[in-house]
């Protein structure tokens, strides 16, 4: 559904009321400081402090990057953290992340500086990977805990992490264990030190006992907080995907600038038309242009009346909606070559209202350069100068043109702006086409076409072309050529095996391939056991990372074995298990996708120019962007916009845009919630850094690489 926001500006006290500190009033007195929404993050070059940076980039947060590695690096001392704006202190960062939470030398002067910072403005701190000892509030490990590989466990959620900041998660936090001869994640599990003040929000069993292991936990002392983080992630892992939400959420108090939801929308390519089938014998698809000579006898795939039932039922019990990207002409051959009749669109046609709908053009025409298909790979065909041979605007025109006027007259609820050209032709495709047919852009101007797909692993950015922006498109790897689970292993083995193994030979053509396998899939097993979980990994890992592109599928894999469902289910029954109802998959058509893909990147043009402001004050928050750049926030429940409700509800907060007309905006926050002050714990900080922290080989990167990655 689409989440829409009215806001610009924000305001915020409820950091303050954190720490049981009285609150401002909404025009707080000059001594209230004032708190800029942007955080600090500092870096060593570890995975932990740039998987934090990347969750902050992706939900469009400011934050300034110290590289502690790089040479003539800013110095972070008093001046550096805090300076004072028409006579108001003023904090410059909302919150600090460190590499672990002393990354500096002995008797550091850095350190001292954020010490005091963070005690002056009550700033809280993420130690982004630290190990187990007193100096964060917990026993050493070695002695009384865990310290190794945590691939394959299992956390939990305490009470106080759903009361808190992980309120979003159902409970279960798995960490990934992709492969048995890499080690992914590295962690110390143990329980807090006697009388120190430290809440564990994350935490899992310390192996050969009955006690929990803190994982994530905040420890209160000497009147700072700081995130304690005792396990190695990188921003790919599952289980730091999971966690990141919180930890953003806990370091901003709920209050920051950009939002983050996660998204999924699956487009269904090719309806009423019917997609040629994989030759098992011959490895090429009869009909297609992978085959030369006409080799082969064709063998369509096309879904029936009974696929449109199943479908409605499995949309209804999952609270999901496809996206039925349409070939008109696929139903006209069929009434053609049949005496009328289709019963395949009669129940697509009374069952209308059930899906989204999107023009994918009348024939599935492709609509770049005149191909030669008698070679493989197909090749464009060329004028007598040397020039390329395009299809021409006309054609473009009556493709999209006649298969809209086909939906209309038989009442499909369609988007008209919204364009899917069959396999993204008439952009650029390499190595054939390197460039976009140059009259696609007029045919689309003409034919009122704002929204027009390409594909992620060809096309990724979203760009312009003519009066319509492009929005990218994840495929799944489930093959289009394939109704049966037999036809889809055969395919991937031939595919992802060596021709030794009986495939094609691309794994060591191309050794960057990234889903090669050692040995051929079982067929029988090989879809359930292999393709399925890898396919579901990929795809919920899309989902998990504020990523709304959608993904397409093909018609032919919601028929005969239907091999589309287990992953679909893979997806959203899994993630049903890991969040909390207030947390939804957020299902949108693809124009409110292109809009929001377009709105992310104004943001981020205005942050990168320096043109965004955002603080609080007491509790309000003030945010000023450029005119015509929509603001983005997300801020605690009850928050309010000139005396409105702000925002869509959200993981248990509101978040949503603003369109800006350049001047301030100002939020209210609600009135805080008391919280004890935190009790100065007997532990002070160490003088020494701590130690560095063992980060296995396979955190560095995600395991095992995906086919789009």
């Amino acid at each position: 559904m689409k989440r829409t926001f009215r806001t610009t500006v924000l305001t915020v006290g409820a950091l303050i009321a954190a720490f049981g500190l009285q609150a401002g009033p909404a025009h707080a007195d000059s001594t209230t400081p004032r708190i800029d929404l942007r955080v600090l993050v500092v870096s060593d070059g570890g995975p932990a402090t740039d998987a934090i940076a990347a969750e902050l980039d992706t939900a469009g947060t400011p934050y300034t990057k110290v590289d502690l590695t790089a040479p003539g690096r800013p110095t972070i001392d008093a001046a550096f953290l805090a300076d004072t704006v028409d006579g108001r202190p003023r904090a410059r960062f909302q919150a600090v992340v460190l590499p672990d939470d002393n990354p500096f030398a002995a008797g550091s002067s850095e350190m001292a500086a954020l010490d005091d910072y963070e005690q002056t403005y009550a700033i809280p701190q993420v130690d982004a990977y630290t190990y187990a000892r007193p100096e964060v509030g917990l026993q050493y490990a070695a002695s009384s805990g865990y310290s190794g590989s945590l691939d394959g466990a299992k956390a939990q959620v305490t009470a106080a992490g759903l009361a808190g900041p992980f309120g979003y998660l159902a409970g279960p936090v798995p960490f990934e264990n992709n492969s048995s001869s890499v080690d992914e994640s590295y962690g110390y599990l143990s329980a807090p030190v006697a009388g120190a003040d430290f809440t564990p929000y994350v935490q899992a069993p310390i192996p050969g006992t009955s006690e929990e292991g803190s994982l994530v936990g905040e420890y209160r002392h000497d009147g700072r907080r700081e995130l304690v983080v005792t396990f190695v992630y990188n921003q790919y892992q599952e289980q730091f995907r999971l966690l990141a939400r919180g930890i953003v959420e806990w370091m901003t108090d709920g209050v920051h600038l950009g939002a983050s939801h996660n998204y999924f929308a699956v487009h269904v390519d090719d309806v009423l038309a019917a997609d040629d089938r994989w030759d098992t014998e011959l490895n090429c698809t009869p009909g297609d242009v992978d085959c030369t000579n006409d080799a082969g006898t064709p063998s369509p795939i096309r879904m029936t009346a009974a696929d449109v039932d199943y479908a409605t039922a499995w949309q209804n019990s999952h609270r999901f909606t496809f996206d039925l990207v349409y070939n008109g002409s696929g139903s006209v051959d069929q009434r053609e070559d049949n005496n009328g009749v289709d019963h395949l669109a009669d129940k697509l046609i009374a069952d209308r209202d059930q899906f989204r709908w999107i023009n994918h053009t009348f024939t599935h025409a492709f609509l770049g350069c005149e191909q030669n298909t008698s070679v493989v790979p197909w090749t464009c065909q060329t004028n007598a100068d040397g020039s390329t041979k395009w299809v021409d605007e006309n054609t473009i025109n009556y493709e999209i043109a006649t298969n809209r006027v086909w939906g209309e007259n038989v009442g499909l609820p369609l988007e008209s702006s919204e364009l899917v050209t069959g396999e993204h032709s008439g952009l650029r495709i390499l190595p054939q086409q390197p460039e976009d047919n140059p009259n696609l852009a007029p045919a689309l101007a003409a034919e009122n076409i704002k929204w027009l797909a390409s594909d992620n692993s060809r096309d990724p950015e979203q760009r312009q072309v003519g009066t319509a922006t492009t929005v990218a498109r994840y495929p799944m790897n489930v093959f289009y050529n394939a109704g049966r689970t037999v036809e889809e292993v055969d395919e991937y083995n031939w595919l992802y095996t060596s021709r030794a193994q009986g495939g094609s030979g691309i794994c060591e053509d191309h050794p960057d391939t990234t889903t090669c396998m050692s040995t051929p899939l079982d067929t029988s097993t090989g879809y359930t056991d292999y393709i399925v979980p890898l396919e579901t990994r990929i795809d919920l890992g899309h989902v998990l990372s504020n990523d709304p592109k959608p993904h397409f599928i093909h018609q032919s894999n919601l028929t005969e074995d239907r091999i589309a469902y287990p992953v679909l289910d893979g997806v959203l029954d899994g993630y049903d298990a890991l969040f909390a109802d207030n947390t939804p998959v957020v299902n949108l058509r693809m124009k409110d996708i292109g809009i929001e893909l377009q709105r992310r990147a104004a943001w981020k043009n205005a942050l990168n120019a320096g043109q965004i402001t955002g603080y609080r004050i007491g509790n309000t928050v003030t945010v000023q962007a450029p005119d015509a750049t929509a603001v983005t926030a997300t801020l605690p429940t009850g928050t309010t916009l000139g005396g409105g409700a702000f925002g869509g509800a959200y993981a248990g907060e509101v978040s949503g845009w603003t369109p800006s007309s350049g001047s301030p905006l100002v939020f209210t926050l609600p009135a805080p919630t008391s919280v004890p002050a935190s009790t100065a714990g007997s532990t002070t900080r160490a003088t020494h850094p701590a130690p560095r922290t063992k980060v296995p080989t396979g955190v560095t990167r995600q395991v095992p690489y995906s086919p789009d990655n």
